[in-house]
């Protein structure tokens, strides 16, 4: 046994210990199921069917490190990928989001590379899709070669502006314009300035849903300068930030995500400032309203907020992770008080937080909640899921569009005799990541009479009634 393995099984050995702990806690620690957990640089997360095989792979990016598509087989978390141009070992990824930019039912992905921290980098974005000959990358084609993003990036999120299932890529760049990418007749343009969103900025969080217009809006958090609302109108876009209170212009946005924080059926904006404070805006009287506590607004090193139903109460949880400090949790509890919950599995005192993202890897009916590590120290990736003690519930909602798509920026809300509660298809959440597209829900005690409506990313609304529960119900788009 070499000293050089023997140091690495030391220093994993005090990774883990020093999170875990093993009394009863919110979380249980599962970090364990995954597969060859090498310590790495890694950044965000995204959710996607990689091998279109129907099931959902967490897709982690990899700075100087390989890309990973993991999914769950035989009870470990495994990494599927072995395709070169997907790996890309000697790039340096940090954001990453999927959607279906060509209406063949199947999502691409967008790999956004950062080799410097702001301004002209050396290697661009990838765009990868699947043909029959594996992975290949839509930038490396000659016709799209001039509309490469060779500005440092940070996230990247996907907008079917037009409400059609063609969805655009917009790319949050710092010390450079920002890029809206789509794809027209072969080619892969920058619309940003036809659009008038190729502004410049310290572009870092982006996140797109039904926040206003009916359709697709987009709200970036941004850093050395004033936030972006833009409202949706005909498929282009009016900066209204200011307007409703949201441009937030002293502060240096990370983490955002949308959530429904009144449970009262439409979606409020929940961002995070680094070193900052973290903001909880919601919609009264056509301005937007900061109600996060002092409690919650507590300034820290934070990257990745997650708003999901870990414990499937019925209450969606958020899960803000740092790095270089503990991870916070709070139950988002009725009239918008947010309760913290004290975690010691996944509180990660010594943890380099940089990306995170919840799916149902293993169909359970429990989300499990992905970490990943890096930027300032190498650490393996870290796993969890609430640690269920009683019988629950759940109802989950997946909808697809016309084309057997993720309808990514659809809205879906649970109708009961308890609560109006909406959720967002995920798009792309926030700060470098992108979650599961589907509507987790945990059913309360006590909840029935429900339905379900879905407002597609072209205005219309569909409604389901739901006879039974702890299923996924695939919706498929009619008009």
């Amino acid at each position: 046994m070499t000293i050089k393995y023997l140091l690495k099984f030391f220093l994993v050995l005090f990774f883990f210990v020093s999170h875990n702990h093993s009394k009863a806690d919110f979380f249980k620690d599962i970090t364990s199921q995954i597969d060859d957990n090498d310590f790495r640089l890694s950044y965000g997360i995204s959710v996607t069917d990689v091998n279109q095989d129907n099931k959902y792979e967490f897709v982690v990016t990899g700075f100087g490190f390989s890309n990973l598509s993991l999914t769950y087989q035989n009870g470990k978390i495994v990494n599927i990928n072995k395709n070169e141009i997907f790996d890309d070992a000697k790039r340096k990824t940090i954001g990453v989001a999927a959607c279906d930019i060509d209406q063949d039912g199947f999502e691409e992905i967008y790999f956004l590379n950062t080799d410097t921290y702001s301004g002209e980098k050396k290697y661009s974005d990838r765009l990868i899709d699947k043909s029959s000959n594996g992975f290949v990358d839509l930038f490396e084609k000659e016709i799209n070669k001039k509309n490469l993003n060779l500005t440092a990036g940070r996230s990247v999120v996907c907008v079917d502006r037009n409400g059609d299932g063609k969805y655009g890529i917009y790319v949050a760049n710092y010390g450079g314009p920002t890029r809206f990418y789509e794809l027209r007749t072969g080619q892969i343009l920058d619309l940003a300035e036809q659009l008038k969103i190729n502004k410049i900025t310290g572009g870092r969080a982006v996140v797109a849903g039904n926040i206003l217009s009916g359709k697709t809006d987009i709200f970036a958090a941004n850093e050395r300068g004033k936030n972006f609302l833009y409202y949706n109108s005909d498929g282009y876009f009016q900066d209204i930030a200011k307007d409703y209170k949201v441009d937030d212009q002293y502060e240096n946005g990370r983490g955002t995500t949308l959530t429904d924080v009144f449970y009262r059926g439409r979606l409020d904006i929940v961002t995070s400032n680094w070193n900052g404070y973290h903001r909880v805006f919601v919609l009264e009287d056509n301005k937007f309203r900061d109600i996060a506590t002092p409690t919650y607004n507590i300034p820290s090193r934070i990257r990745t907020v997650i708003s999901a139903d870990f414990d499937n109460d019925g209450y969606d949880e958020i899960f803000m992770n740092n790095i270089g400090e503990p991870n916070k949790l709070f139950k988002i509890k009725e009239n918008g008080f947010f309760e913290e919950i004290y975690i010691k599995n996944a509180y990660e005192a010594n943890g380099l937080g940089t990306g995170a993202a919840v799916a149902d890897i293993d169909d359970d009916g429990i989300l499990e909640l992905l970490i990943a590590h890096g930027e300032s120290g190498m650490q393996p990736l870290t796993l969890y899921k609430a640690d269920i003690k009683k019988d629950f519930n759940y109802l989950r909602i997946k909808p697809l569009n016309k084309f057997g798509a993720p309808a990514r920026g659809a809205t879906v809300i649970l109708n009961s005799n308890l609560r109006k509660h909406a959720k967002t298809i995920d798009a792309g959440s926030g700060y470098l990541c992108q979650m599961e597209p589907v509507a987790h829900y945990g059913i309360r005690e006590g909840e029935k009479n429900i339905s379900i409506k879905i407002i597609w990313t072209n205005g219309f609304t569909e409604t389901l009634t739901v006879n039974d529960f702890n299923r996924t119900i695939e919706v498929i788009q009619k008009k």
